[in-house]
């Protein structure tokens, strides 16, 4: 049930997708040279459960569909690679990009949409889980929100000092993490 390939998977998986709650993160940081820990602390906090949340729904979309119409998943593999290819990438070429966008001001509203924004690609991440039983999706969304929080946290304290040119490279990294992590659930489930 729970082996080192699982926890390193998972924890893969949240790392990269966590890097584009990352790079907003450190927008956020630039923003707010002074930022108070516990300011610091929230927007972390609001990242990681979003990119939580995002995995569990899809992972009952899924598993849903999947309970009702068994030949869908043979096709999970192939959705999977699709996904992740796709948001995988989308977030390469959006690193490759030397544009760096700040908003004045970081008010609840707008961290919400960033974290709507920067987690709806976590949905995806149900169609890879869906083999998983609910503890072990409890145990992947876990790890997904912990290792968002830290790279979150991280992010916002490093932001006046690294800038975006650190962020772009992070969206990078983060999509060829995507992409290995869809390839190796695709082999997988093929083989």
């Amino acid at each position: 049930m729970f082996n080192f390939t699982f926890f390193f998977n998972n924890t893969l998986l949240g790392a990269g997708l966590a890097m584009d709650a990352f790079s907003v993160s450190v927008a956020n940081g630039l923003k707010d040279p002074d930022m108070k820990l516990k300011r610091a602390l929230f927007i972390a906090f609001v990242f990681a459960l979003f990119q939580a949340v995002m995995p569990l729904i899809g992972w009952v979309l899924v598993s849903t569909v999947v309970r009702y119409f068994k030949i869908f998943q043979k096709f999970i593999p192939w959705i999977a690679l699709i996904l992740l290819l796709f948001i995988g990438i989308k977030m390469l070429l959006d690193g490759c990009k030397n544009e760096c966008e700040l908003s004045p001001t970081l008010s609840l509203t707008a961290l919400l949409v960033q974290a709507v924004a920067t987690s709806i690609d976590a949905l995806s991440v149900g169609f890879t889980i869906a083999s998983y039983s609910i503890v072990q999706v409890l145990v992947a969304i876990t790890l997904i929100a912990l290792v968002t929080f830290i790279i979150c946290f991280f992010g916002v304290k490093l932001g006046s000092k690294l800038g975006c040119k650190f962020s772009n490279k992070a969206t990078a990294f983060g999509g060829a993490i995507l992409i290995f992590i869809g390839l190796e659930i695709f082999i997988t489930g093929i083989l």
